[in-house]
């Protein structure tokens, strides 16, 4: 049988114009920028600076489907409602917080020869034949950026036999690389771990009897090393504490990671625009927002005279029809991108100034032990937007300091009682438990249970387990690989 029934649904559903502000507002400013420019490229209605000398009215209609499944007949479109000779232009988002002289604009780039390039370059002093050449520069080709060749022999021979077409064995790509890969600069370049890095180094270097024994240990007891196991080491290689130490010391000045050591790596580093800058002014906190992410936009003035001719046509043939209705489509979707800019804008500012002011005592000391216990309702609730909102505009951007450049989201954290049942930041435990390891007598490490005494003396009554916990996070290895000689 057919039935036929009746059924409620209550759905909620985000219009285009807000998603594309949740996308806007999660940008950070570099990424805001090439955000803008594409819709300024896609959007031709759009245009940048200052321009005075013609208007288009506050009021764009939204005569047309969102879905596009009404067509608008061209004499549907109110020309009036876009087209305004008397009133100043008010499509701008130009903030009013930030002076002329702001900071230069422009991103440096890194230029000159790249690391592979420079190892490639190295190999013209070698005499291959045609094989050989092919091997050497598959090898230099698979070097990371740290220096190394993470991949296995046997997967490397297979490769040149598929890509290069270069059959070959593991023995003859092996010789190659340590006759030749392994004597290029930086030293320890080519290496398939940190054990023969560290060894080929060792090697580069004018040989004496530390650096010989030195040697000996990383090539037969690499574990006990690494692992700081001193007393094994001593009584392995009957040496005294002294010598062991003279070792360590050697050691310690080699290079863990050789390719990132080169100046002219082509990676290059990312630099991080700051989206606030908070400064102390008379003793006061003054935020400002990065001028980057506050354009002057405006509507094309071709645009502007382009509707001025249509409605000015006597005669309006079929193609002037298309071009008006194509021309108010655009100029809907820029109204949209610059209403969204100036939402963005106060989202940015109020969100920050919020955060700013909850963490007050912070931004004018710069002690981390001052931060508050702050989670992204305590701002939401607020400033009476959503959580989601908040979230955005704290893993993506960063702030200037007096102190430093700051990732916003890093002033977040939870809370946990104190002796006095007060709710402290867990930024101000692990602040503490970091200065207490530096502290520390690094011959007699401290262990998570003795750390945890220490702060519950301190008034922070946690659990060892809560220690290591932080430690990790600190990223501070365990107790014993902490210890010196």
């Amino acid at each position: 049988m057919l039935k036929q029934s009746l059924q409620y649904k209550l759905l909620q559903k985000l219009s285009p114009q807000q998603i594309q502000l949740m996308k806007l507002i999660q940008l950070p400013t570099q990424a805001f920028e090439e955000r803008l420019k594409q819709e300024i490229e896609e959007n031709p209605a759009l245009d940048t600076g200052k321009d005075d000398s013609d208007s288009i009215d506050d009021d764009l209609s939204n005569e047309y489907d969102d879905a596009g499944t009404e067509k608008i007949e061209a004499e549907d479109i109110n020309i009036d409602d876009y087209l305004s000779d008397d009133e100043i232009p008010s499509y701008k988002t130009q903030a009013n917080n930030y002076s002329a002289d702001d900071e230069e604009k422009n991103v440096p780039y890194a230029s000159g020869t790249s690391f592979h390039q420079s190892l490639k370059n190295q190999l013209s002093t070698y005499t291959f034949n045609d094989e050989e050449l092919s091997i050497a520069e598959f090898l230099v080709g698979s070097i990371d950026d740290s220096g190394y060749i993470r991949r296995d022999i046997i997967d490397l021979v297979d490769d040149l036999a598929f890509t290069e077409n270069v059959f070959t064995t593991e023995e003859k790509v092996i010789s190659i690389l340590k006759k030749v890969v392994h004597t290029l600069d930086p030293i320890g370049v080519g290496a398939r771990d940190l054990k023969e890095c560290l060894i080929i180094q060792l090697k580069r270097k004018e040989s004496n009897k530390i650096r010989s024994l030195a040697i000996e240990i990383l090539e037969t007891a690499f574990d006990h090393f690494v692992k700081k196991h001193y007393k094994k080491l001593q009584e392995k290689f009957n040496i005294s504490e002294e010598e062991l130490k003279e070792v360590n010391q050697e050691i310690s000045k080699l290079n863990p990671k050789p390719g990132s050591s080169y100046a002219g790596n082509n990676k290059i580093a990312e630099q991080i625009v700051p989206d606030f800058s908070i400064k102390l002014v008379d003793g006061e906190l003054d935020l400002v927002l990065n001028s980057r992410n506050a354009p002057e936009l405006h509507i094309s003035r071709e645009y502007n005279n382009m509707l001025k001719g249509y409605q000015e046509a006597t005669v309006k043939s079929k193609s002037q029809k298309d071009a008006v209705f194509f021309i108010k489509q655009k100029l809907d979707s820029a109204k949209w991108f610059i209403d969204a800019i100036k939402q963005r804008q106060q989202t940015l500012l109020v969100t920050m100034n919020t955060i700013m002011h909850y963490q007050y005592e912070y931004f004018l000391t710069g002690d981390e032990r001052k931060l508050k216990p702050m989670i992204l309702k305590d701002i939401a609730d607020k400033i009476n937007m959503d959580v989601s909102t908040v979230s955005r505009v704290a893993n993506s951007k960063y702030v200037s300091t007096p102190y430093g450049t700051k990732l916003i989201k890093e002033f977040f954290s939870e809370s946990m009682k104190n002796d006095q049942g007060e709710d402290v930041s867990t930024k101000e435990i692990k602040k503490i438990l970091e200065t207490v390891i530096f502290e520390e007598d690094k011959k007699k490490p401290l262990t998570d249970e003795k750390l945890a005494a220490i702060l519950k003396e301190k008034g922070y009554p946690i659990a060892r387990r809560t220690v290591a916990k932080y430690r990790e996070q600190l990223d501070l290895p365990v107790a014993r690989l902490r210890k010196e000689i």
